[in-house]
């Protein structure tokens, strides 16, 4: 007696240790593909129907049924279990038990293959704009917090030992234009990710006239990926790309955290972080702890494993599909869920974020001007080796100045005293016009699909 059918039933029942271990946790992750999986399947049905496989009758019957599963799934009604596999053994299973016939003619000229790498790329296009967007705010948030405190000097340190005038503007505009350029490195992998993969089947095509430019149009994907066996052997490198970009962006969180632990401690006090972002500890009173920022660089570590797993998994591959790669959707989904969750957190922060001014000002020494006072000597035309000696032969006569002064004083691109934060302003704008195009386009062939 042959238990529950597999889509690659044969006439055994494999061992039930195999089964366990080979489909792991895939039934609990799919249950965030389903809706992708429904949409791949409307889009290969029209194909179907297109080519002359499936008649209007049958492709209408098809498409209610994907929109039931869709309306099940969102209400987390639709259940995959472990001896499904998978979110398209559940669905396909679901399609035959309610049509019969006719959903038996869903998979025809598909693979489970092109059809996982059709979901994951929807649910990267989705989750590339949702991080876009994410990432959109904070730059926002930096930005303004930039030009408020733009006029608040603080310390500047190389080594970690004070170095020189550096200002509040000067370090949270740094943040923001760093993660301006993690945009061009998202976008980039948005488009690597922006391929249409279904019609590759297992790899190597099938002797059916399949229409592939129908379903890039109709799931909107920007073009069709050519050559079906690289489909297949781009899944990792395209996963690896946008963990790339993503562990780029959390480390330009770790860093901010980094910065903020570092001065938001009773020592410095250069910033304040409210209470209510803090916790406490079980023993001592009165701790008030920034995890909400260990945490975070925690998760930028967590994210950079993940991508050493999945260029460690698929760089030594054979060509063709290889069930190893199956094990490269989990670090993904997880990578998304850390930058996603830790952007959002790190703009909450920043809206209560506080500059304490006076300890800023406080912390400045004599020699934190040395370099300035040298520059000064360059000025009256002394040479900038006999200038740096002078000074730091003489290190207990160096000025103090106003370090409000010294700060707008320099006035060259860049500097404390020109951040440029329009500029910053301009570029943010662009990106959000353009993230906001694709986000429309994406929810207009949704809309399409679910009509």
């Amino acid at each position: 007696i042959l238990l529950k059918m597999k889509l690659w039933q044969k006439n055994y029942n494999v061992d039930k240790e195999i089964e366990k271990f080979t489909v792991g946790n895939d039934f609990l992750l799919d249950k965030a593909l389903v809706k992708y999986d429904a949409y791949g399947s409307i889009a290969h049905a029209n194909m179907l129907n297109k080519i002359g496989i499936i008649n209007k009758n049958e492709l209408q019957k098809l498409k209610k049924a994907l929109l039931e599963i869709l309306k099940l799934s969102n209400s987390g009604k639709f259940i995959i279990k472990q001896e499904d596999e998978d979110c398209h053994t559940a669905i396909e299973d679901y399609l035959t038990k309610k049509l019969g016939e006719i959903g038996k003619k869903i998979h025809t000229a598909r693979s489970r293959n092109d059809q996982i790498l059709v979901d994951m790329r929807l649910y990267s296009k989705e989750n590339l704009l949702e991080t876009k967007k994410a990432l959109i705010e904070l730059v926002a948030a930096l930005l303004n917090f930039a030009e408020k405190n733009k006029n608040i000097p603080m310390p500047g340190y190389t080594h970690t030992r004070k170095a020189m005038p550096s200002s509040a503007g000067l370090l949270f505009g740094a943040y923001a234009e760093s993660f301006l350029d993690d945009f061009g490195l998202l976008e980039a992998a948005f488009k690597l990710n922006n391929q249409n993969p279904l019609g590759s089947a297992a790899g190597y095509g099938v002797n059916l006239v399949i229409n592939r430019e129908l379903t890039t149009k109709l799931l909107g994907f920007e073009k069709t990926q050519n050559n079906v066996l690289y489909v297949q052997n781009s899944r990792g490198k395209i996963e690896s790309a946008i963990v790339f970009a993503l562990s780029k962006i959390m480390e330009d969180l770790a860093k901010i955290s980094n910065d903020l632990i570092l001065f938001t401690m009773e020592e410095f006090g250069y910033f304040t972080l409210p209470d209510k972002f803090t916790t406490g500890s079980s023993l001592m009173p009165h701790k008030k702890n920034p995890d909400v920022f260990e945490l975070m660089r925690a998760k930028s570590a967590i994210v950079q494993a993940n991508l050493f797993q999945i260029t460690g998994i698929a760089s030594k591959l054979i060509s063709g599909y290889n069930r190893d790669l199956q094990l490269t959707k989990e670090p993904l989904m997880n990578s998304f869920e850390a930058a996603i969750s830790s952007i959002n957190i790190m703009n909450l922060i920043t809206s209560g974020l506080k500059v304490n001014k006076e300890n800023c000002i406080k912390a400045f020494d004599k020699s934190i001007f040395a370099t300035d006072e040298v520059m000064e000597l360059i000025k009256n035309g002394i040479p900038m080796r006999d200038a740096y000696k002078k000074v730091a032969y003489n290190i207990k006569n160096v000025k103090k100045t106003d370090p409000a002064d010294n700060i707008n004083s320099k006035k060259h691109i860049g500097a404390t005293g020109n951040l440029g934060l329009d500029k910053a302003k301009s570029k943010l704008s662009k990106i959000k016009s353009e993230t906001y195009k694709q986000e429309s386009a994406f929810i207009s062939i949704i809309k399409k699909l679910e009509r």
